[in-house]
């Protein structure tokens, strides 16, 4: 092997507040060797996730490993196999696993999932976050033809394809909620939203009413807290809701943050309020693929995304992913 080193990105430290440089230490380590089952991967493109800042931390509620201090952190990867001693796939597949933050990965042939060429127009689509909205969409908030969707958080890597799916599904108003006017004028001009609640812009209850006056039949919960509560005050009788992430929470710098909920209003409105976690609906992933692949081809379907390049902007990525920076995913060009 030619390149003998590679860089990966440790955790050097645990936050105690805002994500900073200095949590992280970029380290120069020999590539290693496969034995026989594992994979030898060269990365090509990584994603951040709201879901690693929580992971920092040491203790965390999500069934998922905290990051080790002066250890590799992890997440989702695509790249090239290199070499792959005793298994069925051969130098050039390309595979995703969960080894990001490096520029070489060491799996189990067991941990990577090989992907057909040309499924997708851009392998970067692999790393969408469409699967958790297609789950958020379908099997949480059971979005129906005709029905007023509220999507919270709508421009991050979820929201922003979850208001897309909920407009394949038939759903005759879709209404978002982000931070940035900039955003919210892209989201109603390229990404399907008729209207946008804009957070800081005064009551998100007041402005959820105006945007949906007869009501929201739908709720796909990206955030908690105040939207959460505006959401179930505005929900019509019969409305489901999908608590699909907690961003109010992750990206608090760690200060849990509860969201009072008057249980009363949802008897008394039959409201289906519903956690929805990727982990059981696994199968959705190659559903969501071949929906994917499709939908880009077709036009029905994009795939807004920003692309850092070479593996010392991750920590950068996924700072500027919890400042919001970003419309959609945050991916880092290895």
């Amino acid at each position: 092997m030619t390149n003998r080193t590679h860089r990966e990105v440790h955790l050097a430290a645990r936050p105690t507040g805002p994500v900073t440089d200095d949590l992280f230490e970029i380290v120069e380590v020999p590539v290693p060797e496969p034995a026989d089952g594992q994979v030898l991967v060269r990365n090509t493109l990584m994603g951040v996730a709201a879901v690693m800042r929580t992971l920092m931390d040491e203790v965390t509620t999500v069934p998922m490993p905290s990051f080790g201090i002066g250890e590799p952190l992890h997440g989702s990867a695509i790249g090239e196999v290199v070499a792959a001693p005793g298994t069925d796939l051969r130098p050039g597949d390309l595979v995703e696993h969960h080894f990001g933050w490096r520029e070489y990965a060491l799996v189990d042939a067991a941990g990577v999932h090989r992907h057909e060429p040309g499924q997708l127009p851009d392998p970067a689509g692999y790393l969408s976050q469409g699967p958790t909205a297609l789950m958020g969409i379908d099997h949480g908030a059971e979005v129906r033809p005709g029905d007023t969707v509220f999507v919270t958080g709508a421009a991050g890597g979820v929201g922003s394809l979850a208001g897309q799916i909920a407009r394949l599904r038939g759903a005759a108003r879709v209404i978002g909620s982000t931070g940035s006017p900039e955003k919210a004028d892209r989201l109603r001009k390229e990404f399907g939203y008729d209207a946008v609640v804009l957070r800081g812009a005064g009551p998100i209850e007041e402005q959820l009413r105006a945007a949906a006056p007869e009501g929201v039949d739908a709720v796909f919960d990206n955030v908690g807290g105040e939207q959460l509560q505006a959401a179930i005050a505005v929900a019509n009788r019969g409305a489901r809701i999908a608590l699909v992430g907690a961003l109010a929470t992750q990206l608090s710098d760690g200060t849990a943050s509860a969201t009072p909920i008057d249980t009363l209003s949802l008897l008394s409105r039959s409201i289906t309020m519903r956690g929805v976690a990727l982990y059981d609906h696994l199968d959705l992933i190659p559903r969501w693929n071949e929906l994917f692949g499709q939908g880009l081809r077709d036009g029905t379907l994009t795939f807004p995304h920003a692309r850092l390049q070479g593996i010392a902007q991750a920590p950068r990525a996924l700072q500027e992913l919890i400042a919001g920076k970003h419309l959609g995913a945050v991916l880092v060009e290895l």
